[in-house]
């Protein structure tokens, strides 16, 4: 399966391309090499974050099956009850987590469950902190079949994020805690669960995904 660290190629590689040309630059072009100096700084500080946001920690997973686990790192913004909007499963809670350009934007299942049905849409890219955000950006909604009944998990593009990515696909089965996709550079992912299940979570908490304990199984 991709990975975090193959996505940062695409940006890495670039970026060391143009360090070396204009370090050469610099070499063959005395006079310019106090801008080469600063474009060199530039360039090492961007590759740095980028190398820095395509982190992707390993996480210790509750041994608890009855827990259900944060699908990303960040912070809490929203625990409430609405009706879920991708695949008709009715009233549902949703817990939401804002990812700041800051958190690691791996993206890992809530349960242990199959990949039944996706669902895309395009759509705006409004700070996903604002309250339109998830009913108006780009998204990538997933079905999970559990034995405890079916799971969603939203994918929402951001301000900065323009893409999101998929890992796994319909049919896919994913352990709890295992990773499926990723949005690039800020973001919110949103958990749909029924509504028997015990919240353990409030807005404010911070979470890191597949370790924290969100919710319990009834």
């Amino acid at each position: 399966m991709p990975s975090a660290h193959r996505e940062s190629v695409r940006f890495v590689v670039p970026l060391v391309v143009a360090l070396v040309l204009i370090a050469l630059s610099a070499v063959y072009w005395p006079a310019g090499r106090v801008v080469a100096g600063a474009v060199l700084v530039l360039l090492a500080g961007l590759t740095a974050f980028v190398l820095f946001f395509f982190r992707d920690p390993e996480r210790a997973i509750p041994p608890d099956r009855n827990l259900i686990v944060a699908a990303a790192d960040g912070l809490v913004v929203s625990v409430e009850e609405m009706e879920e909007p991708d695949f008709a499963l009715g009233r549902r809670q949703r817990i939401a987590i804002f990812l700041s350009v800051f958190d690691v934007h791996v993206n890992r299942s809530p349960v242990a469950g199959r990949v039944s049905k996706t669902s895309y849409k395009a759509g705006s890219f409004l700070d996903v902190r604002h309250a339109d955000a998830s009913t108006q950006n780009e998204a990538l909604s997933w079905l999970l079949e559990t034995e405890h009944g079916p799971v969603a998990v939203r994918q929402i593009a951001g301000l900065v994020a323009r893409r999101i990515v998929a890992w796994a696909r319909e049919g896919s089965a994913l352990e709890r805690g295992q990773r499926f996709g990723m949005i690039r550079f800020g973001s919110r992912t949103e958990i749909f669960l029924p509504a028997s299940c015990q919240v353990l979570v409030k807005v404010g908490d911070r979470v890191e995904g597949a370790a924290t304990p969100i919710a319990r199984w009834n």
